[in-house]
Parts: structure tokens; sequence; C-alpha cells
């Protein structure tokens, strides 16, 4: 494998060089690095950027305002390529404020294409014969200085890109879908971070849905107790102790610490430091009044008639037929919820079609006239 030595940019007066250089390119190939397996508040540790011809990185844990760097980003005449920009968008906008135009996914546009691995690594070792160091995927990248390898791991990344875009721009054109593309990634560029939740941390948790009241009390003690410690110790809270031993706990209620030794999984290292606080956090949940115990918020949904069963039927047999027919996803065609929407509204013209809220204009435009029709029949 090549060695990649790309320029590190680490002052303010780099960066407005920088600025300046690549606002003359047309292309440009992004990458992040972040911590969030490594402290309890992520932030963006390493911003990559490549040109055809040169690649930078970006240290924004050794310059303070990157206000620069947002015209290069929100320049229309300048194409970003990202792969798997979901992550890198919210973090940019969520610690720099900074806004991404004219983006292309290297990702979605795999989606789109029906490639069946996505990944980044897949990708490149399909393509290119590019095999990635996997040491560095879960690197700590808020410590400094760097190692030459993951210098080396970062700049890759964005270098493989700008070929990588080449080829699926060709195949998307070849195949009619460069439209697709724009819009799923014109929608993508507008995604932002959630406010870190105020509210009960049970809504957030996997499966609460499916708890009792009981169990939910006890549930959300264990969770703001989880949640202060990861506070304190500055790591994310999946490190103090796992989802699967938190649920443990909250549906068998140990009242012990040789109970709380039984639960799978539990280190006797984290029943030692936690043992006694975990009881006291069963211990508050248990003894919470039943008028106070929590509930999960249900939304009331109105049951669907017989026609519009026929119709979510008759809907997803179309969907399975044309994924089929087209070698992608059906999912990436029309999901789920857009088809109980298609059914329950009934729309009977394109300009029906246009007030459907989740229909994408590249959806309305290349199946609209089937969809009318399984809607019709």
């Amino acid at each position: 494998m090549t060695p990649v030595f790309p320029k590190i940019i680490s002052t303010a007066d780099g960066l407005t060089r920088l600025v300046e250089q690549v606002a003359a390119e047309q292309l440009l190939a992004c990458d992040l690095e972040g911590d969030s397996l490594h402290h309890y508040q992520e932030r963006v540790c390493l911003i990559q950027i490549s040109t055809p011809s040169e690649s930078f990185l970006i240290d924004p844990l050794a310059i303070p305002d990157l206000s620069p760097l947002a015209p290069v980003m929100t320049d229309p005449a300048i194409r970003k390529v990202f792969h798997g920009a979901d992550y890198d968008i919210r973090s940019l906008h969520r610690d720099f404020g900074i806004e991404v135009t004219n983006l292309f996914d290297t990702m979605v546009a795999c989606q789109i294409l029906g490639e069946k691995e996505v990944g980044l690594a897949a990708v490149l070792k399909k393509r290119f014969g590019v095999e990635l160091d996997k040491r560095y995927q879960k690197a700590d990248w808020s410590k400094r200085p760097l190692s030459q390898g993951m210098i080396e791991y970062a700049a890759r990344d964005t270098t493989l890109l700008i070929e990588l875009y080449g080829q699926l721009h060709r195949e998307l054109v070849d195949k009619g879908r460069l439209a697709w593309l724009e819009e799923e990634c014109e929608l993508l560029s507008r995604v932002r971070s959630a406010v870190r939740a105020t509210g009960p941390l049970y809504l957030k948790f996997k499966g609460a849905a499916r708890m009792d009241q009981r169990t939910l009390a006890v549930l959300e003690e264990l969770l703001r107790f989880r949640e202060e410690k990861a506070r304190l110790r500055d790591v994310p809270p999946f490190k103090v102790l796992g989802n699967e031993q938190l649920r443990a706990i909250a549906e068998k209620r140990p009242r012990k610490l040789g109970d709380m030794k039984e639960i799978q999984g539990m280190a006797s290292t984290i029943v030692e430091r936690y043992g006694r606080l975990l009881l006291e956090a069963v211990e508050r949940g248990m003894a919470l009044p039943p008028d106070r115990l929590p509930t999960f918020p249900r939304s009331p949904r109105v049951p669907r008639n017989a026609r519009q069963e026929q119709c979510l039927k008759a809907l997803k047999q179309w969907r399975e037929e044309k994924a089929r027919k087209l070698r992608v996803d059906g999912g990436l065609l029309a999901n789920n919820s857009l088809l109980e929407l298609l059914a329950e509204s009934a729309p009977q013209s394109i300009e029906d079609l246009s007030q459907v809220p989740m229909l994408k204009r590249w959806q309305r435009e290349v199946f609209g006239a089937e969809l009318l029709d399984v809607l019709q029949s």
C-alpha cells in the first residue's frame, strides 16, 4: 500500500492558506475522526480534506476557530464527497456551526446502485483491492501527537474517495439514477445533532417500550446513575455499564450483592465498584409510589380499513418486485412508513402525490405513475 503524506494544518494561518488554496477546487473529499468511543461529550478531533492532487489534515484541537472553513463547505460550486456523511454533517454543525452544500455521499451512491456491502472498507477492497487498517477504526483521536499510522489511515480515506466518486458518478449517470442521489444528499445535508435529552432517559433505551411501569422506574434510576458516573469519569456511558446488564438489573431487581453477581455479563470489578450504588438505584425505583410510576408514551394509531389493508399489501408486493428488478434494497425505493401513508391517503393523481409529505421528488417522478396504478387497481 503506497504511503500517504498529508499536510497537517495546526495553526490559524495554516488554515487560512488552506482555505485560499482549496477555494479554487471543484471537488473535495472530506472525512472526520471523533472521540465518541472514549469521552462523555464527543467532539471532532480531525478533519480530512483531499483535492485530486493533495491531502490535508486539519487539527481542530489546535485551532480554536474553524470559521474560515465554513465558506468552502457551503460553496455550491465545490462538490464535497463524504462516505456515510450523516455523522460528519451532524458533527460539523454541532461543534463548529459549519454546514455542507453540494454533498455527494458515496455510501448512499452505493446503496442506490444496489451494492451489497456499502461500508467504506468493503467498498475500497472491492473496487481498489485496498484494505484499511482496522486498528485505527476505534482509536482515540483526541490524543496527541498522532502516530504515523493514524496519519496515514486518516488521509487514505479521502484520497481514495476522489477516485471512488468518479466511478460512482459515472455508474449513476449510466443507470439514470443521479437525480436520486442528488435529492437524497440534499436532504442529508440538513440533518442536525439532537440536543442531549433533558427528559426521562428510558425514552432512548432500546426495548423500554415493552417494559412495565415498575421496571421503567428502576431503569430510569439506573440510567441516571450511569449517566452521572460517565460524566464524572469523562467516558461514554457504555463504558460504565453495558445496556444488557442495565436491562437485566432493571428486570430482576436484585436486593443484595450476591444477586448482582449472578447477572450474566456482570464483571466482579463492576460489582465491587458500583454494586451498592446500583442496589440503591434499584431501591429508589422500587420505592416510587404507584401514582408516580412512569409510562412509555404511545401514539394512538387509527386502524386501517379493509381497502387500506389491500392497498398496503399491493404496494408492498409492487416494492418487492420493483426492488428485485432494479437490484436495490426495497427500503430505499419506499420504506414501510411511506407505503402506509400512501395506502391511507389514497392519492388519485400526480398532483395528489406531490402533497404526500414523505414522498421524495425522485420517487414521484420515477415511480409516481406506477404507484397510482397500484392504488387504483
